[in-house]
């Protein structure tokens, strides 16, 4: 192997090193109290929703009770939509298999995720992989328990980010409490207390 070739290999090595090994966890511990500091780490812990005298983050259209309604496929290829969870606290993450933050932050977020009661809390997590297969194999290979959807058309505000990841923070009302773009840590004590306090 030329020198060339080796300069071209040994960053993604590195990376493969650090993402799929025990060096992880004391890698991203350094990377976050680095760029805790800059607020491109830690999420915003959701807000409660506006209060009726005040000017909502969202106006729902059409006079519909639920105001997101996209359309969702499972991992199984079954139907569904957004408006189903209505009544509950809503963490939507867009993802993919091909992107090296959205796999970085799987493990805080399926950590919370497992904490959280269904009953008030449920997760979407929308794969933007354009084969499912890929995703399905990541996941698998993972571990990872949470719920998996596909989205059955294109993506209307407020998840049509132009970046992944990206995580919309939905009240019980389907209003948004929280967006972030980008990767972040969502296992914090904090953050669970703020959805917990959102789901009342």
């Amino acid at each position: 192997m030329n020198r060339k070739t080796l300069s071209q290999w040994l960053p993604l090595a590195v990376f493969a090193l650090v993402l799929f090994t025990p060096l992880r966890t004391p890698v991203l511990g350094f990377l976050q109290r680095g760029l805790l500091a800059t607020g491109l780490w830690k999420a915003d812990a959701p807000a409660q929703p506006a209060s009726s005298a005040e000017p909502t983050p969202i106006v729902a259209t059409g006079g519909a009770a639920y105001p997101h309604n996209l359309p969702l496929v499972t991992l199984d290829g079954k139907h569904a939509n957004l408006s189903d969870l209505k009544g509950k606290v809503v963490f939507v993450n867009l993802w993919a298999s091909w992107c090296p933050p959205c796999v970085a932050e799987m493990p805080g977020i399926h950590a919370l995720y497992q904490k959280m009661d269904p009953k008030k809390v449920a997760f979407v997590m929308l794969s933007l992989d354009e084969n499912p297969a890929k995703a399905q194999a990541m996941l698998k290979r993972q571990g990872y328990t949470f719920p998996v959807y596909f989205p059955a058309g294109p993506l209307a505000p407020p998840f049509d980010s132009n970046s992944i990841p990206s995580t919309v923070i939905l009240a019980p009302d389907g209003q948004v409490a929280a967006r972030h773009d980008g990767m972040a840590e969502y296992d914090t004590p904090e953050f669970k207390a703020a959805l917990e306090k959102l789901a009342r």
